[in-house]
């Protein structure tokens, strides 16, 4: 067994290709860069349109070669996965979005090997933990009641065959719940704005009490 090298590049999710990045480090080491390139892309499929961190570990001497894949922080998948800009500052009151379970075992397939889990249904019950914190609802329901479903058996069959494609059904009818999520967060942010500006009205009006001028009248002569 050689001397090994490592090389770390940063990749779009399944579209590395054979260019200054990959080419220029992995050239020197006289390694097959296309068979490289090939099982970046096969392991890196599920992160389509994200940036992936790679470690290409090279034996300089057989020139065999391992392939160990990063993976973006969970809250990021479960923000692409289901369009998300922010996660909820409030989660245990505010909800901002909606996944399906089918999202959710494609997320915990993604994140299984760098969590300290066993199993794939151990896996989807860390990425409902993160649901939970980040107020998003699964299934419609919150997170917490999904794992508790999960360890009740409900989606044995789903996480054993691995399901990840979300019915064109379910995703219609999340929009309703989407758009109610909306109409609830405008509410909230309108009633804090209101309430902001009544506390901010309410201390102008102390200050304005605290520094007006105190008038003394002048005493009245004494009647003769």
């Amino acid at each position: 067994m050689g001397k090994k090298e490592t090389v770390e590049v940063l990749v779009e999710g399944g579209k590395a290709i054979a260019g200054p990045q990959l080419g220029g480090t992995l050239g020197p080491l006289k390694v097959n860069i296309n068979q490289v390139i090939s099982v970046i892309n096969d392991k890196t499929k599920d992160f389509k349109g994200m940036k992936v961190p790679v470690k290409v570990i090279v034996d300089t001497e057989t020139k065999d070669f391992n392939i160990e894949i990063g993976t973006p922080p969970t809250s990021e998948l479960i923000k692409k996965e289901i369009e998300l800009k922010l996660g909820s500052g409030e989660p245990n009151k505010l909800f901002v979005g909606v996944a399906s379970i089918e999202q959710i075992i494609k997320i915990a397939k993604m994140k299984k090997s760098s969590l300290f889990v066993n199993n794939l249904k151990s896996a989807v019950k860390v990425i409902l933990g993160s649901c939970q914190s980040m107020g998003i609802l699964v299934e419609g329901k919150h997170a917490h009641e999904v794992i508790e479903e999960i360890s009740a058996g409900k989606y044995d069959r789903e996480i054993n065959e691995e399901k990840t494609e979300t019915p064109k059904e379910k995703l219609e009818s999340f929009k309703m719940i989407k758009i109610e999520l909306e109409k609830k967060i405008k509410e909230i942010e309108k009633k804090k704005e209101q309430e902001k500006a009544a506390a901010e009205a309410a201390k102008t009006t102390a200050s304005s009490v605290e520094t007006a001028p105190v008038v003394v009248s002048p005493p009245k002569p004494a009647k003769k």
